[in-house]
């Protein structure tokens, strides 16, 4: 594929075909049309076609050498007999000996946080009820950590979400919970689950105050919010754990953040989680494996390693509506975790592009066709 083809222009829609046209006269009415703008068009499709900007990052990235796990660099192919004889060791080693150990840990942990909450949430309310709860949940989410073999580096700790606050956060895989809450105790917000995760969930919210919604309250927008706003209005509860992305990116980039998390009000503390792929791929392709399979996945890794970056607090400025409030926080996130800042709603991983977004696209068109007062 010729690199002119892939390298990919970052200007607006109008810069670029301005760029196509600039060695035509513009008409005095402002309208234009000139047939080089079907070469836009032809080039964004075949860009697309190539590799889009979106369902890429919906897939684990591609690494410029192989790590010795899965073949995550599409263009290895067999270099030698040392490197095959050495990924062949790796495997036993991770296999027979990392995975039985971590299988354990994490067993331990998840026994010990169910019989643990169980046990704290029998006590009267009361600061030694909050203090043994917060004891309890760390210590079980340090082992859950051990079994995964987590190196994290935290940075900014004075920056840490405080209580009466809500921590937002890229999402990459279901184990972001466990590396946030290694460091620091939250509220967990979610649906109710049955089986194994609905006996965790029930045992945790008898002693810490978690927000679990049935399936049909999670469709009732003004329920979720006002809980979630009583919730942020004690000062005295655990900050709120969100990830508005509502689906894991593939450690690469930041995509839209839902509006929801930015119109219950109070403080924002934006956390950037950042993966290290060389010891093993965290993101969580649910389309392509289960929990049970991707957590096998996740055990049998050399390591998870990865930075979390405590941001400064951010609150809603003043005529900054919670779409604008949403983007600052997003792109202050992408910064500092180096990732890509994108405009697109991470629902596009199931769902088709909305109808509004093309017509936005196809106005856009029109204006720089037949002029501005067009519509008049």
């Amino acid at each position: 594929i010729p690199a002119s083809l892939t390298s990919r222009d970052d200007g607006s829609m109008e810069k670029e075909i301005g760029e196509l046209r600039r060695s035509r006269p513009k008409r005095p009415d402002g309208g234009d049309f000139t047939l080089s703008d079907v070469f836009y068009f032809s080039r964004k499709g075949l860009e697309s076609i190539v590799e889009d900007e979106v369902t890429q990052r919906f897939s684990s990235e591609e690494l410029v050498s192989w790590n010795l796990l899965t073949r995550t660099n599409n263009n290895f192919h067999y270099v030698s007999l040392r490197l095959t004889v050495l990924w062949g060791l790796g495997v036993v080693i991770r296999y027979c000996i990392l995975a039985p150990l971590r299988i354990t840990l994490a067993a331990i942990g998840i026994s010990w946080l169910v019989i643990g909450t169980t046990v704290v949430g029998l006590l009267p309310s009361s600061r030694v009820k909050n203090w043994l709860s917060e004891l309890v949940h760390l210590m079980c989410y340090r082992i859950c950590a051990r079994g995964l073999s987590a190196t994290v580096h935290y940075h900014n700790k004075q920056n840490r979400p405080r209580k009466g606050g809500i921590c937002v956060a890229n999402h990459t895989s279901p184990i972001d919970v466990v590396i946030l809450a290694n460091d620091g105790c939250y509220a967990m917000v979610g649906q109710v689950h049955g089986g194994l995760m609905g006996v965790i969930q029930r045992s945790m919210v008898k002693s810490c105050p978690h927000i679990w919604f049935e399936r049909s309250e999670m469709k009732d927008r003004h329920l979720v919010t006002q809980r979630l706003r009583d919730h942020v209005n004690d000062k005295t509860k655990l900050p709120i754990l969100i990830f508005p992305e509502g689906t894991c990116i593939n450690n690469t980039s930041v995509m839209m953040f839902k509006k929801g998390s930015f119109e219950i009000g109070g403080t924002i503390y934006p956390v950037a989680i950042k993966y290290d792929p060389q010891f093993g791929d965290a993101f969580w392709n649910s389309a392509k494996y289960n929990m049970v399979s991707y957590l096998l996945r996740m055990m049998t890794s050399w390591a998870i390693v990865c930075n979390v970056w405590y941001l400064p607090a951010m609150t809603q400025m003043e005529g900054e509506d919670a779409v604008q409030f949403a983007n600052r926080v997003k792109s202050a996130i992408a910064r500092q975790g180096g990732l890509v800042d994108l405009s697109w709603d991470g629902g596009l991983k199931r769902d088709k592009v909305k109808n509004t977004f093309k017509e936005l696209e196809q106005k856009k068109y029109s204006s720089m066709v037949v002029g501005d007062d067009s519509s008049d």
